[in-house]
């Protein structure tokens, strides 16, 4: 599809996105700050509202979504804290056309963004600023997409409805617990359900979930002039980081050890720190064994410090008490992960010319694992840019405006193909 035509995004279209790009949308859980979600969502629905679109939900997420057991740790906390936290998150859900699921295309982008200060412009070419590839630049090329497909197909709006979830709590280690979610358990999705994740206009049937250890020791400090007389909490998650790390790397996860504090003066031993690791996984079993391997693993790490360092001079005191001071807490964990193989859905996204992921190149996580194992539905990350590429998360976070065309191009071709394929209008759930 990188190739193929492109659908112009027209002026009004262009000045919405600098609009988002203006507007601060950063996760509370980056910087503890209320963000501007509510008048980006405003200013996003006016814009679809030229197109027919109406708001069919624009609220934020119960209380009750915020207090499950698989909900981040940093999610429940900031929402028993705070009863700001979940009023300044809404997530919106724009309709075009009252059909049934079997009938319906459902398109995902999350508006909340990373921290950071980035410029906002737009050269001609190129748009800069936090959320320009993720996903605010998306969201707009999205409109763009669907206004070309009802230009071309009257049915689309008729026969074929569009579902268009524009929410918060993407970042920040959310996961979508409070913002895609209950979306979806609201029966808000398609049959064909696109989230809208720079992929290269590469349409990826997977999504990784990620669980976070961390692991705390809380022991004695001690004085520099007498380190053996406490725990040496740095040498001790120090030794457990490498273990982990090594040892994980070889189960069916990628390992990401996150950090690693203790203190920050050189003349005394700390007692106490954390050890962070963040471990995704590609299919929901692998996260559960996962889970299982990293408390083994522990152990195991603990059990080595504890013979390595027990004839060691200043150490023999950790080594002694590791098992004690040692602890485990999940962060994050129990979380599905996205896989799915559906012929029809390939087919169609052929049809409409959208190349697919290699399958030997690794997913990424992101909000359409709460799409997994709902019946008769298919799932789908696809959009422009790529997320190193463009520097998503990062400084000098870009789109260009080519890219943003085609995907509207790449949307518009999806709806139409959709509504010409009326064997999928008659299957799915309803």
């Amino acid at each position: 599809m990188t190739g193929g035509p492109r659908v112009r995004l027209l002026d009004h279209e262009r000045d919405l996105l600098l609009r988002l790009l203006a507007e601060p949308t950063v996760n509370p859980l980056e910087n503890g700050r209320p963000g501007g979600l509510w008048p980006a969502q405003h200013a996003y629905a006016e814009a679809a509202a030229r197109l027919g679109l109406t708001v069919a939900h624009h609220a934020p997420a119960q209380p009750e979504y915020a207090t499950r057991a698989d909900v981040p740790l940093a999610v429940r906390r900031a929402a028993a804290q705070d009863s700001a936290f979940l009023a300044e998150q809404p997530n919106l859900v724009l309709r075009l056309g009252r059909c049934p699921t079997a009938s319906t295309v459902m398109f995902n982008v999350h508006l909340d963004t990373v921290d950071g200060d980035e410029p906002v412009g737009f050269d001609g070419a190129r748009f800069t600023g936090r959320g320009a590839v993720d996903a605010k630049g998306p969201a707009v090329a999205l409109l763009a997409g669907i206004r070309a497909a009802v230009e071309a197909d009257p049915a689309i709006g008729r026969d074929v409805g569009v579902l268009v979830q524009a929410v918060a709590g993407e970042e920040g280690g959310a996961m979508g617990t409070i913002g895609t979610r209950p979306l979806v358990e609201a029966g808000h999705y398609g049959r064909l359900n696109v989230f809208c994740e720079p992929t290269g206009l590469r349409y990826l049937t997977r999504a990784t979930a990620a669980m976070t250890a961390c692991v705390s020791a809380r022991g004695s400090d001690a004085v520099d002039d007498q380190p053996g007389a406490g725990h040496n909490a740095t040498v001790l998650l120090g030794f457990l980081a490498q273990h982990l790390a090594h040892t994980l790397s070889t189960t069916d996860t990628r390992v990401c050890v996150a950090g690693l504090h203790t203190g920050l003066m050189h003349n005394r031993v700390y007692g106490t720190g954390q050890l962070l690791l963040n471990l995704a996984y590609a299919t929901t079993p692998a996260g559960a064994r996962l889970e299982s391997a990293v408390h083994t693993a522990l152990d195991e790490g603990i059990a080595e410090f504890a013979a390595r360092f027990a004839g060691v001079d200043g150490f023999a005191r950790t080594a002694r008490d590791a098992a004690v001071v040692t602890t485990l807490e999940w962060h994050k964990r129990g979380l599905p992960a996205l896989s799915g193989d559906d012929p029809w859905c390939a087919a169609l996204l052929a049809r409409a010319g959208v190349a697919a992921w290699p399958a030997d190149e690794p997913a990424f996580t992101c909000d359409a694992i709460w799409l997994h194992g709902l019946p008769g539905v298919s799932t789908v990350v696809l959009g422009p840019g790529t997320l190193a590429g463009n520097n998503a998360h990062a400084y000098g976070e870009y789109v260009e405006l080519d890219d943003l065309e085609r995907f509207a191009a790449t949307v518009a071709a999806i709806l139409r193909c959709f509504a010409s394929d009326r064997t999928a209008h008659g299957r799915g759930a309803r």
